[in-house]
């Protein structure tokens, strides 16, 4: 029971690594406040957690939407009375027909859609989660990052790889903000994990993408999860302002 007394908000909870986290933070004794778009899903979720003997609460939102994440941190403060853990897990590639081109093919829109997503995001949620973590005696915030946020790829991904690359900035100052005062901000950088997109892919690319890992296998989110769950923990009191790959040794280097 890592969390055990604590409360924790998640991002991008309804599926992947977000759902996974609810449950292993629930699991870890956290009372859990689930935040993404699909209402549905999250009280389907916020139910199972529940169920299973938790203290859930569903609080749809999106993260683009500065006054819908100050109403979700304002809802865990008022329901739990503080907040001590948040898991800034919401991101991805938008939902663009065409998620994928060349930089200069890129539109503009989809430049500000995607980096929208997943770095002003992060740093709405951090502009209201640190004043209510201070207001609680400190706090640890998780910032999921990506290998693409470590180092640069190609495929037509500019636009989510230099979101990333940002979110590992933002990651840092926010860290040396607050370190002195009892708010800790890390990040994660998963490799391929096996989220609902990569299972509902054809066998042969998911079969590519674990041959791409040293490991010879891609992750799961549950590993994800477990890594947010310890780095949201006193385990993990002298860390901060690091990022830890979850990446099967991908950015290892060459196997």
């Amino acid at each position: 029971m890592l969390l055990s007394g604590k409360t924790a908000l998640i991002t991008g909870a309804s599926r992947g690594i977000g759902a996974a986290a609810a449950r292993a933070f629930a699991s870890a004794g956290a009372a859990v406040a689930l935040t993404a778009r699909d209402a549905d899903a999250l009280e389907r979720l916020a139910s199972e957690v529940r169920d299973a003997g938790g203290e859930a609460v569903a609080v749809p939102a999106d993260v683009t939407d500065e006054h819908a994440v100050a109403a979700a941190v304002r809802t865990v403060t008022e329901r739990f009375g503080a907040l001590h853990c948040a898991f800034n897990n919401a991101g991805g590639l938008g939902e663009s027909p065409r998620p994928q081109a060349p930089l200069a093919d890129t539109s503009v829109e989809r430049f500000d859609a995607v980096t929208s997503l997943n770095l002003r995001g992060a740093f709405l949620c951090l502009r209201h989660e640190i004043p209510a973590m201070l207001a609680s005696g400190g706090g640890s915030v998780v910032n999921t990052s990506s290998g693409s946020g470590l180092a640069g790829t190609g495929h037509g991904l500019t636009p989510y790889v230099a979101a990333k690359h940002g979110l590992q900035g933002l990651t840092k100052a926010a860290a040396l903000e607050y370190a002195a005062q009892g708010v800790r901000v890390n990040a994660v950088a998963p490799g391929p994990i096996l989220t609902e997109a990569l299972a509902e892919a054809p066998r042969e690319y998911q079969r590519a993408a674990a041959e791409a890992v040293p490991m010879r296998r891609v992750g799961l989110p549950e590993e994800v999860a477990a890594a947010a769950v310890w780095l949201c923990s006193d385990q993990s009191g002298f860390v901060t302002g690091a990022t830890l790959p979850i990446d099967g040794g991908q950015l290892a280097g060459h196997s």
